[in-house]
C-alpha cells in the first residue's frame, strides 16, 4: 500500500509508514468505516476491534474497571497531569431494570455503555472505569491532549445525541424512557498505575477536581450535561452554554456555579476566540506576508502555488493566513478547511468542512435542499460535471442509502477525490481560488490524499493553495518549483514588546512585568497573549482606563491552554524519552552532559541516542562549549510543564541526587556552584545540606555585594530550620543564620543612609 503523506511503498501488513512513521487507517469488514491505529472499537458498528498481531480486546464488562496491560512498573511512581473528567450514567438504571431479567437487563443496558465508550473514543478518550449502568473517563490522560476540556464536552454531547436515539427505539419496543446524565470537571490530578496481578494495572487518577466532577454528574438533569467554572473558562465560546447558578455541594468549601451545555458555539479554532475577545496587534511579521503577496501575483499569472507556514504552536500561523486572506481577498474565491485534534479518526472532515462553505450548505437544511444547492452550484458551474454529483451526495450524507455500495472502495475514493479537485480547478478558471487548510499535523488520511492529489494537479492553474503545519509534519511536496515554506520564528523582542504594549499599554511600571512575559514565553505570541488573559482573570492585572499591576508576578500559575499545548507534545514522546526529559527539567534551563550522565548513572554512549531523539524533536539544543558537552532547552515553559508533571517526592529525590552529582563532579570548584547547591538541596529531603549550602551561598552572593540575593538565601534556610524538631544543634545553627541575616540587614540599613 501506499503511504499518504510521504508516498512510500509499505507492505500490506504494515501498521505504520516506514519511510514517515504515519499509521495506516483500517477499514471495518462490517460497516466499511474506516479507523486509526489507537482505536479499540469501529466508529459506525462499535464491534471490537481486532488488533493486528494480537487478540482483540472486548468491550468492558459492567462494573468492571478498564484494564491497562503495562508489561512493567517503571511507571508506577505515577505523575501530575491537567486533564478533564467525565461521569455519566444512566438515571433510574434500578427502575428500568427492576422487572427485567439480568439478561434482558445487560440487552438493554449494554448497548448504552457501548455508545457512551464510543463517543469517549471517538474524541480520543479513555475509559477509565465502567460502573455498572455509567462510565468513568478522562480526557488528557494517560497521554496529554492540549483541548481535553472540549474534547469532553463534544463527547458529552455526542453520547447525549447517540443515546436520545437509543431511548426512540427502545420506546418504539414498549420499553422505558432512557437517559443519561453527564458531568465534567477541569483540573489536576495526580495518576498512577496500580497492579492488580497478572501485570496488569488500573490507570487510576486521584485528586480533588475528580470527585468535583462526579457530584458534578449528580446535579444534572437526564438528558443533560453540567460542567463546572474551570470547565466553562476553556470551553466558552465553543460551546453554547446556560448558566444554572451556584451549587453547595459536599466536600467544597464554596459554593460552585454550575452550567449546562447546550449545543456547539459559533467559535471553532483558537484564532477564532482570540477574535471574539479582539485580536492583539499583528506584529514582526513582513518578510513573510511579502512572500505570500509575490505567491499571490504568480497565480493570478496562472502559475498555481503551494505556501505552507510551518512552526511551532501558538507561533502566529493562522495568524498570518488571517491577515494576508483579510488583505487580499478582492477578487478571490475563498475557501478554508480546518483540521482539529480529534480529526484523524473521521475522514475527510476538513473536505467536508470544505465544502459545506462552497456549496453554502446550512444546518437547517434539509437533505433535500442540500442537494438542491449542490445540483445548482454543480451544474451552473459546468454541466460535464454532473457525473461527479452521486460521489458528492455521498461524501456529503445527503443522499438515501448508498448508490456506490457495490462500487470497489479504492475506485470510490479515487473518484470522489477527483470529482473535488475537478470542481476547484474548474472553479478556479473564472476567479483565483485562494485554498486554506489548517494544522495539517492532524489531517485525516483521505483529507491528506486530496491535498497530494491538488499539489500535483495546480502548476498551470489560477489556485494558491496555503498550508499550515507543526515541525512533526510531513509531506512530499517539498521537490515541487512552486512549493514554498515558510518557517516562522517567535517574536524578536522588539516585535514581542510592541505586541505587549498593544496588550496592556505603554505604562512605565509595566515595564519589569513585560521583560518578565517576553523572557517565560520566548517570544511565543499565543503563550503571550495567553499569558496575559491569565493575569487579568486571577486579578493580578487590572484595567481602569490604564492596566495596574496589584501584585507580585514572579510565581503566576502557568495558564491552562499553554499547558496542555506543551504537554500534549511530552506525552507523545516514548516512555524512556520522556522519562529522560523530566529528568533534565528538574537539573534545569541549561545542564552538561556529565551532569546528566552522574545523575541518570549511565554512560553518555548509553545516552547518545534519547538525547538526540529530544534534539531532533527540537525539546533540547547543544550549544557551544569548551570542553563538556552542554544542552538547554529550547523553551523554558517546555521545562516548566515536564519539571512539574514530576510528582513532588520524586522531585525531591532527583534534587537530592543532583546536589550529589554536582558535588562529586565539581568537588575541586564547588564555590563555582554553590548556587547550584542550594537550589537543589533547597528542594531536596536533606534539610542538612541545604541549610548548608544556602549559608554558604549567602556568603558568596554578600561578598559580592549582591544583598538581596543574600537575604533570600537566609531566609529560606531559616525556612526550612522551622521545619524540623527543636534540638540544641538545630537552634544554634539557627540562631547562626539568623545572626548573620540581622548582620546583612544592618548593613543594608547603614547603605541605605
Amino acid at each position: 500500500m501506499r503511504c499518504a503523506k510521504c508516498g512510500a511503498e509499505n507492505p500490506d501488513r504494515a501498521k505504520f509508514c516506514v519511510e514517515c512513521g504515519s499509521p495506516f487507517s483500517r477499514r471495518c469488514p462490517s460497516c466499511n468505516s474506516e479507523n486509526p491505529q489507537t482505536a479499540k472499537f469501529w466508529l459506525e458498528c462499535a464491534k471490537p476491534l481486532e488488533g493486528a498481531g494480537g487478540k482483540s480486546q472486548p468491550a468492558p464488562d459492567a462494573g468492571q474497571p478498564i484494564q491497562v496491560n503495562i508489561g512493567t512498573a517503571d511507571s508506577l511512581d505515577g505523575e501530575r497531569k491537567t486533564v478533564t473528567a467525565l461521569f455519566a450514567d444512566i438515571k433510574g438504571s434500578m427502575d428500568l431494570i427492576e422487572d427485567l431479567d439480568p439478561e434482558e437487563a445487560r440487552a438493554i443496558v449494554d448497548p448504552a455503555l457501548k455508545l457512551m465508550i464510543e463517543a469517549v473514543h471517538h474524541y480520543g478518550g479513555y475509559v477509565a472505569q465502567s460502573t455498572g449502568d455509567g462510565i468513568f473517563a478522562l480526557f488528557g490522560a494517560p497521554v496529554a491532549q492540549e483541548d481535553h476540556p472540549r474534547l469532553a464536552a463534544y463527547a458529552a454531547l455526542r453520547m447525549q445525541d447517540e443515546l436520545k436515539r437509543y431511548d426512540d427505539k427502545l420506546r418504539q419496543q414498549g420499553h422505558p424512557p432512557l437517559s443519561i446524565r453527564v458531568g465534567a470537571n477541569t483540573g489536576e490530578v495526580v495518576v498512577r498505575n496500580i497492579q492488580t496481578g497478572n501485570a496488569y494495572a488500573e490507570y487510576v487518577p486521584i485528586g480533588h477536581s475528580i470527585g468535583l466532577a462526579s457530584r458534578l454528574q449528580t446535579l444534572a438533569a437526564p438528558g443533560s450535561v453540567v460542567i463546572g467554572e474551570s470547565v466553562r473558562r476553556l470551553v466558552e465560546g465553543y460551546f453554547a452554554l446556560k448558566r444554572l447558578g451556584a451549587s453547595r455541594i459536599k466536600g467544597v468549601s464554596e459554593p460552585v456555579t454550575i452550567y449546562e451545555v447546550t449545543g456547539l458555539g459559533p467559535l471553532r479554532t483558537h484564532l477564532q476566540r482570540s477574535a471574539s475577545r479582539g485580536y492583539t496587534k499583528f506584529v514582526g511579521r513582513h518578510v513573510e506576508m511579502e512572500a505570500l503577496g509575490e505567491a499571490a501575483e504568480q497565480v493570478r499569472a496562472g502559475r498555481g502555488q503551494i505556501v505552507a507556514a510551518m512552526a511551532d504552536p501558538g507561533t502566529g500561523k493562522s495568524r498570518l493566513f488571517h491577515e494576508f486572506k483579510a488583505k487580499n481577498q478582492s477578487g478571490w474565491k475563498v475557501l478554508e478547511a480546518f483540521s482539529v485534534s480529534h480529526g484523524t479518526a473521521s475522514a475527510y472532515l476538513p473536505v467536508i468542512d470544505l465544502l459545506h462553505s462552497y456549496f453554502d450548505l446550512e444546518l437547517e437544511d434539509d437533505a433535500r435542499r442540500r442537494r438542491e444547492k449542490v445540483t445548482g452550484r454543480v451544474v451552473a458551474l459546468d454541466r460535464s460535471l454532473e457525473e461527479t454529483l452521486p460521489y458528492l451526495f455521498v461524501l456529503l450524507g445527503i443522499v438515501e442509502g448508498d448508490p456506490l455500495a457495490e462500487m470497489d472502495a479504492e475506485i470510490r475514493g479515487r473518484r470522489t477525490l477527483d470529482a473535488i479537485k475537478r470542481i476547484l480547478l474548474r472553479e478556479s478558471l473564472n476567479e483565483p481560488v485562494m485554498l486554506i487548510f489548517e494544522d495539517l499535523h492532524w489531517i485525516d488520511v483521505e483529507s491528506q490524499r486530496l491535498l497530494n492529489l491538488l499539489a500535483d494537479s495546480i502548476a498551470n492553474s489560477k489556485i494558491l493553495l496555503l498550508v499550515n503545519y507543526r515541525p512533526e509534519y510531513t509531506h512530499q511536496w517539498v521537490n515541487k518549483t512552486y512549493y514554498t515554506q515558510l518557517r516562522l520564528d517567535p517574536l524578536g523582542g522588539e516585535s514581542a514588546k510592541e505586541m505587549l504594549d498593544s496588550l496592556l499599554g505603554a505604562g512605565a511600571d509595566l515595564g519589569a512585568l513585560k521583560r518578565f512575559i517576553i523572557e517565560k514565553t520566548e517570544g511565543n505570541p499565543f503563550f503571550m497573549e495567553e499569558n496575559v488573559q491569565a493575569l487579568f482573570e486571577d486579578g493580578s492585572l487590572h484595567r481602569n482606563g490604564t492596566t495596574r499591576l496589584d501584585r507580585r508576578f514572579e510565581t503566576f500559575k502557568m495558564p491552562a491552554t499553554v499547558q496542555a499545548v506543551l504537554a500534549s507534545r511530552i506525552d507523545r514522546l516514548p516512555a524512556k524519552d520522556k522519562e529522560l526529559l523530566q529528568m533534565l527539567a528538574v537539573i534545569g534551563k541549561e545542564f552538561p552532559l556529565s551532569l546528566v550522565c552522574q545523575v541518570a548513572r549511565a554512560s553518555s554512549e548509553n545516552l547518545d541516542h534519547p538525547l538526540h531523539s529530544l534534539q531532533l524533536a527540537e525539546f533540547i539544543y547543544e550549544r557551544p562549549a569548551t570542553g563538556d558537552v552542554e544542552y538547554t532547552f529550547k523553551h523554558a515553559l517546555t521545562q516548566q510543564v515536564a519539571h512539574d508533571s514530576v510528582l513532588l517526592e520524586r522531585r525531591k529525590i532527583l534534587h537530592e541526587e543532583i546536589g550529589g552529582a554536582i558535588e562529586a563532579l565539581y568537588s575541586d570548584r564547588l564555590e563555582e556552584h554553590l548556587p547550584e547547591l542550594a537550589n537543589h538541596y533547597r528542594q531536596s529531603r536533606n534539610v542538612d545540606k541545604a541549610v548548608h549550602f544556602l549559608r554558604l551561598a549567602a556568603d558568596q552572593a554578600a561578598a559580592r555585594s549582591a544583598m538581596a540575593e543574600a537575604e533570600s538565601y537566609l531566609q529560606d534556610a531559616i525556612g526550612l530550620l522551622s521545619t524540623q524538631a527543636a534540638s540544641p544543634e538545630r537552634d544554634a545553627i539557627e540562631l547562626g543564620v539568623q545572626t548573620t541575616l540581622g548582620g546583612l540587614l544592618n548593613e543594608k540599613s547603614f547603605g541605605a543612609a
